[in-house]
């Protein structure tokens, strides 16, 4: 509870805050037991459509039935009549065979379909020659279709039987799972019940404490008081109900000797002494922890990319080499000068530039880069060293070693007072479980080194610094939809307005 719930609170009359309690957890019970109802009414709603399949096909068949019988008909008795009643069933045929497979799926299910529905329309086909023979008065050809189309009506009636059987027994299997489901169900409604009634119980016995204690102390201190101890106090609850105007009534009657009041003032000054002392250290070591952390960066990231400098030169013209290694000497010069200072975004992003070509160079140009970024934000200041780590993390391990065209996009838009920079991969993705554990602790995927080809500025080290910096949590996000779907870091910064474009932050 923040403090402004925590006033609000304080300033409730007892019987406001018992009365608030009890709404509170007929609320809760309420809602446990509309949620209970609501998971036990979708199961039953599953469980009613569980045979419905089987449904639909014993509606085929016997539309089937319907179209040989009106086959026989025509054939048998050509008449207005018995063609408007086999257009018919063939038409409602054929609107239930749009309902079946027709896609090469490996499943037992799916195969069946799609084998009636072929036959089927094969058997349609051959039944519609056999009423224009009969219509034609070729008696061989009509009597040739009729029997191939009675054969082919057999087999699908086999199949539709095997399937029919097929889908019964998956359907039995599911609706004996959505039986135990229900049973389960009510296992933990019972225990989130239980669990409400608990939590519910264990907060009025604590808001029960939070009154009978301090009528306790009072009781004991007014006797203390009444023996000749007058340097005693009662501690201030600064709540505003029934309890706490008590407590500083009392306090008032006791505070009139000077000599407590003195050593009160004395006690209070050496405590802001303290106070101060402690302050000026913690920062003291904010400072250091950001000076640390801003100086770690990892020597094998500049020999392995002069390498490559090395190697391109042998390989190709002066010209190339010559632009490599201006951006390399950039990238180190950034690294050199910024180490100890913050940045401009414009510089940043153009060290992420640089940094996307070195490695364009060293890896043949297989990242594929975008940046969007406004011009009124180019000038804000920031951390130096943050988004090269975040892009380099995006390459190393998003899109690295994957089968389809890595890309990677940069964005910072600057609105309401944040600034907002996201730096976006289509790459391997990361699971829910590696999110928390980087954002909580700050650890790299598993199974990758922080080492070798690079910065060594890691994830951790970027969100530690921008939280020092700007003296506030939550200000990275990651965010991915799952495995090989990419993967979102998203920095919002707040900003001061009106002092040039100055971020609001407390240290460095």
């Amino acid at each position: 509870m923040d403090r402004r719930g925590i006033k609000f609170w304080d300033r409730l009359p007892l019987e406001k805050k018992i009365l608030m309690e009890v709404t509170l957890m007929a609320l809760a019970l309420f809602a446990s037991n509309l949620f209970i109802y609501w998971q036990v009414n979708r199961t039953t709603q599953k469980m009613d459509t569980v045979y419905a399949s089987n449904v639909n096909l014993s509606e085929l068949s016997d539309t089937l039935e319907e179209v040989q019988q009106g086959l026989y008909s025509c054939i048998s008795i050509q008449s207005s009549e018995t063609l408007e009643n086999y257009y018919r069933s063939e038409q409602e045929y054929r609107n239930l065979l749009h309902g079946l497979n027709q896609k090469m799926i490996d499943n037992p299910i799916k195969i069946l379909e799609r084998n009636i529905r072929n036959m089927s329309e094969s058997y349609l086909d051959i039944a519609a020659e056999a009423v224009q023979a009969k219509r034609g008065r070729n008696v061989e050809k009509y009597k040739d279709c009729y029997e191939t189309a009675s054969k082919h009506y057999q087999y699908i009636n086999d199949y539709i039987s095997q399937l029919n059987n097929l889908q019964f027994r998956n359907n039995s299997a599911r609706y004996l799972t959505l039986q135990q489901g229900l049973k389960y169900m009510e296992v933990v409604s019972s225990l989130i019940l239980i669990c409400v009634m608990v939590v519910g119980i264990s907060i009025l016995m604590m808001i029960t404490r939070d009154i009978v204690n301090p009528l306790t102390n009072l009781a004991h201190t007014a006797n203390l008081v009444g023996q000749g101890c007058f340097h005693l106090k009662m501690p201030d609850t600064g709540s505003e109900d029934e309890i706490g105007i008590l407590t500083r009534t009392f306090n008032k009657m006791i505070a009139s000797l000077e000599e407590y009041v003195g050593r009160i003032r004395e006690s209070a000054e050496k405590e802001q002494k303290m106070m101060e002392k402690e302050l000026l250290m913690e920062t003291h070591l904010k400072e250091a922890q950001l000076k640390y952390l801003q100086s770690q960066i990892n020597p094998h990231f500049l020999f392995n990319s002069l390498n490559a400098g090395a190697q391109l030169a042998v390989m190709e013209d002066a010209e190339k080499t010559c632009t490599f290694l201006e951006r390399m000497a950039d990238f180190f010069r950034y690294n050199v000068k910024k180490s100890l200072e913050d940045a401009a975004v414009g510089e940043e992003v153009e060290a992420v530039e640089n940094y996307i070509y070195i490695l364009n160079v060293r890896f043949d140009g297989d990242i594929h880069y975008e940046a969007d970024i406004d011009e009124d934000a180019e000038s804000i200041r920031m951390p130096s060293m943050i988004l090269q780590p975040i892009v380099e993390n995006a390459v190393n391990h998003g899109i690295r070693n994957i089968d389809w065209e890595g890309k990677i996009s940069l964005t910072v838009k600057r609105s309401d007072g944040i600034l907002k920079i996201s730096v976006r991969d289509n790459g391997k993705g990361m699971s829910s479980e590696t999110i928390c554990r980087i954002l909580n602790r700050g650890e790299a995927p598993q199974g990758v080194s922080r080492q070798g080809s690079s910065t060594g500025i890691g994830m951790d080290n970027v969100r530690n610094r921008l939280e020092m910096y700007y003296d506030c949590k939550d200000i990275m996000s990651i965010t991915s939809e799952g495995e090989n779907k990419g993967t979102e870091v998203t920095l919002m910064i707040p900003l001061k307005e009106g002092k040039d474009d100055v971020p609001d932050f407390i240290g460095g």
